[in-house]
C-alpha cells in the first residue's frame, strides 16, 4: 500500500499540472478568437468585451461612437420638441454632416473592417431605394422623410439594422513597434512561470535518474513542454496539453497513437521496400552489363569474391526437386488428361491411315480400334510414367542426369558467350528489369494506405500446418543430402 502512494500522488500532480495546462489552452483560444468574433462577444456577451477590450488596446471610436451619440441626442430632443422643430431640424443636419464623413474617411478601415461600412451603405441603399450612399443617408435624416414614413418605424429600422454595425467598429492602439497593442502576455505569464518551475523541476528529477544524460537532452526528453513556453504561436500549446492529459490518465488515446504509429510505419515500410527492390533491381542490371550472364548459367564465379555458402549446384539441386515433386505429386492428379491426349493422338494417327480406313467398313473394326486405342494409351501413360520412377530412383541415372544438367550448363553458357546473341539477351534482361522497375515497385508508393492499414488491424488467426511425410518426399531430401 505504502509503496502505491508516490504513484497516486504523481498522478494526482500530473491531473493538476494536466488541468491547469489546459485552462491556459481555453485562454489563449479565447484571446486568439477575440478579434475575428469580437462582433459576436458584443452582441452576445457585452460584459466580456468590457473588461478585455483594454487586454487588446481597444477604445470607442472617436467618429462612430460620436454619430450614436448624435442619434441618441436626435431622439431625446424627438421626445421633447416633437419631430417638425427647429431643434430637431438642426440635428438632423448634423447628422448628414456625420453620415457624409463616415462615408468617405471610412473610420472602419484602421482595424480591417471596411466590409462592416459597406453593408451599413447597402442595407440604407435598400431601404431608401436609391444608388447613391450618401444621398441615401442625406434623404434618410430629413424632417420630411421621417415625417411621411413614419418616426418610430424609421428610427426603429435604424437601431436595429445600422447602429449595431455601426457600434461594433473600435479604435485599437498601436505600440512603438508599429504593431496593434495586445497585454494577454500580463494574463500567460504567470502560466509560463508555472510551466518553467515545473520543467525546471521534471529536469533536476530527470538528471539524477539518468547522470549520464546532457542537460541537451533532458529538456528534448520533455520536448512537447517547451511550447508552454514560447510566447509566439501559442496554439501550438495544444500538443503539450494533449500530452498531459493522456499521460494523467484524463483522456485516452491509445487508439490515436496506434492509428499514427501504422499510418508512419506503413508508409516508412512502402518506401523502404521500394529503395530496397530497385536497389536489388540496378544490382542485377550493372551485374548483367558487366557480362555475369554466362557465368550465372554456368555456376562458376567470375572472380574470387563469389561466395559459395553451401557448396551446391543450387541449379542442380532445384532441377532435382522439382523432378521429384513432378512424378510423385503432379503427374498422378494429371494423368486422366495426359490418358485423354495420348489417346486423342493415337486415334488421329490411325484415323490418318489409309488401310484403317478402308478397314472400318468391316464388322467389328470399329470396335476393336476404340478396344485397341485404350490398351494402347494406358501402356504407354504407365510404361512411360514406371520408367520416369526408375530413372529417379537409379543412382547410376541421377549421377548421369547430373553430368548432363553441367555439361548442358557449361555448352549452353559457352555457346551464348561466343556468339552474338549474348548481347541481344542481356539487352531483353535490361529492359525487363527497367520495365519491372517502372510498372511494379514504384507503384508501391502510390498503394492505397487505408488498404494496408485494414489488414494490418485485421486479427491475426492462428493456422496449424501438421507436417506430411512420406517416402517420396523423404526421397526428395535425401536427393538433395547425397548433392
Amino acid at each position: 500500500m505504502s509503496a502505491n502512494l508516490p504513484k497516486q500522488r504523481n498522478l494526482w500532480f500530473e491531473k493538476m499540472m494536466a488541468i491547469i495546462a489546459t485552462v491556459n489552452l481555453g485562454l489563449v483560444l479565447f484571446d486568439l478568437s477575440y478579434i475575428p468574433w469580437r462582433n459576436f462577444y458584443l452582441r452576445r456577451l457585452p460584459q466580456i468585451t468590457h473588461l478585455y477590450d483594454s487586454v487588446k488596446g481597444i477604445e470607442p471610436h472617436r467618429e462612430t461612437d460620436n454619430y450614436l451619440v448624435t442619434v441618441n441626442t436626435l431622439k431625446h430632443q424627438v421626445s421633447q420638441t416633437g419631430l417638425r422643430s427647429p431643434q430637431v431640424e438642426t440635428q438632423l443636419a448634423e447628422l448628414r454632416r456625420l453620415s457624409s464623413d463616415l462615408i468617405e474617411t471610412n473610420p472602419f478601415a484602421a482595424v480591417g473592417k471596411s466590409g462592416t461600412l459597406e453593408k451599413i451603405k447597402n442595407r440604407m441603399r435598400d431601404h431608401i431605394h436609391q444608388e447613391s450612399a450618401k444621398r441615401s443617408f442625406a434623404t434618410f435624416w430629413s424632417q420630411a422623410y421621417l415625417s411621411q414614413k413614419g418616426w418610430y418605424k424609421e428610427i426603429n429600422f435604424f437601431d436595429k439594422d445600422i447602429a449595431p454595425l455601426i457600434a461594433t467598429n473600435y479604435y485599437r492602439h498601436i505600440g512603438e513597434n508599429g504593431e496593434f497593442i495586445d497585454n494577454f502576455w500580463i494574463i500567460d505569464l504567470p502560466f509560463v512561470i508555472l510551466f518553467s518551475l515545473d520543467l525546471l523541476a521534471r529536469s533536476f528529477y530527470i538528471k539524477r535518474r539518468h547522470p549520464g544524460f546532457s542537460w541537451l537532452n533532458i529538456i528534448l526528453w520533455r520536448w512537447y513542454d517547451l511550447l508552454l513556453l514560447i510566447p509566439f504561436c501559442r496554439w501550438l500549446r495544444i500538443i503539450p496539453v494533449v500530452i498531459r492529459l493522456d499521460q494523467a490518465q484524463l483522456i485516452d488515446l491509445k487508439s490515436v497513437r496506434q492509428q499514427a504509429n501504422l499510418g508512419i510505419v506503413t508508409n516508412f515500410a512502402g518506401e523502404l521496400t521500394e529503395v530496397v527492390v530497385v536497389r536489388v533491381i540496378n544490382q542485377l542490371q550493372s551485374s548483367i552489363q558487366r557480362g555475369e550472364l554466362t557465368h550465372w548459367l554456368s555456376q562458376k564465379p567470375k572472380q574470387q569474391s563469389y561466395i559459395d555458402i553451401n557448396n551446391l549446384n543450387e541449379l542442380e539441386a532445384i532441377a532435382g526437386i522439382l523432378v521429384q515433386t513432378i512424378i510423385y505429386q503432379v503427374l498422378p492428379k494429371v494423368e486422366p488428361e495426359i490418358t485423354a491426349i495420348i489417346h486423342h493422338t493415337i486415334d488421329s494417327a490411325l484415323n490418318q491411315s489409309p488401310i484403317y480406313r478402308s478397314l472400318q467398313g468391316l464388322p467389328m473394326v470399329g470396335d476393336m480400334q476404340t478396344e485397341l486405342s485404350k490398351q494402347l494409351t494406358n501402356q504407354i501413360v504407365t510404361n512411360l510414367y514406371n520408367a520416369l520412377v526408375k530413372t529417379s530412383q537409379d543412382p547410376v541415372l541421377a549421377k548421369l542426369s547430373s553430368e548432363f544438367m553441367t555439361s548442358f550448363s557449361a555448352a549452353l553458357g559457352s555457346q551464348i558467350k561466343n556468339t552474338n546473341i549474348l548481347p541481344e539477351i542481356q539487352s531483353l534482361l535490361l529492359d525487363f528489369l527497367e520495365e519491372v522497375k517502372l510498372n511494379y515497385v514504384q507503384n508501391l508508393s502510390t498503394e492505397e494506405r487505408s488498404q494496408i492499414l485494414e489488414q494490418i488491424r485485421k486479427p491475426r488467426t492462428q493456422v496449424t500446418v501438421e507436417p506430411v511425410v512420406s517416402s517420396k518426399s523423404s526421397s526428395v531430401i535425401s536427393l538433395r543430402e547425397k548433392r
